[in-house]
């Protein structure tokens, strides 16, 4: 599925069962919601906390649903998201094509 197909499916869904988008301040929010479930999981998996009983332990459901919050708001607010992403690629290419390379701590 590409970028531009993402966002068509996001918003056929929104429009079938979710009647409408939350404003923006609410998927805002949402987002970081969605951001703070991945943070616990990552702490609990790679830093020194440990997992409570029953509680997730697989990222990749907290990761789609950030994906699906940041394909909402690029949605209402007019976002080709990924014109947008191959934009940042070509920002991020010519800024630092040297700069990672080169950096003595990377090694």
């Amino acid at each position: 599925m590409t970028i531009q197909e993402a966002q068509n499916t996001v918003d056929k869904w929104i429009k079938q069962y979710g009647v409408r988008y939350f404003n923006e301040l609410t998927n805002m929010t949402c987002l970081m919601e969605e951001v703070g479930e991945l943070a616990r999981i990552i702490a609990r998996k790679y830093g020194e906390q440990s997992f409570k009983e029953g509680e997730k332990e697989d990222p990749s459901e907290e990761i789609a649903d950030i994906l699906w919050v940041l394909i909402c708001l690029s949605n209402q607010m007019g976002i080709n998201l990924e014109e947008a992403f191959n934009k940042s690629i070509q920002k991020k290419t010519s800024r630092d094509k040297y700069r990672h390379i080169n950096n003595t701590k990377l090694k």
